[in-house]
């Protein structure tokens, strides 16, 4: 668990969000499955929860790279991960590492 609180609920509801979305089925913007991608990103952020717990912050530049990512496939009708992505940076100042 990491020691800020807000950070650790933002990742919590960002993880939430990805569950959610893989039940409804959600698809690429090319018309894919999404599932592959939304493994992926659950994998980043289960992996970046434990960094940031380290470090106390996320990392800035795998937030960038994330997001940046996100949007290449994410359907312009569902803004929930941006969102839940925004509420991690939002939780706690980033830092470059």
């Amino acid at each position: 668990m990491i020691d800020k609180p807000e950070l650790d609920e933002a990742f919590q509801d960002a993880i939430g969000t990805i569950r959610d979305c893989r039940a409804a089925g959600m698809i690429c913007v090319d018309g894919s499955s999404a599932v592959a991608n939304l493994d992926q990103l659950e994998k980043e952020l289960l992996d970046e929860r434990n960094r940031a717990s380290e470090r106390g912050s996320i990392d800035r530049e795998w937030f960038q790279k994330t997001m940046r990512w996100l949007v290449e496939w994410i359907p312009e009708t569902d803004m929930s991960l941006i969102a839940a992505l925004g509420k991690i940076a939002r939780a706690k100042p980033s830092t470059a590492s």
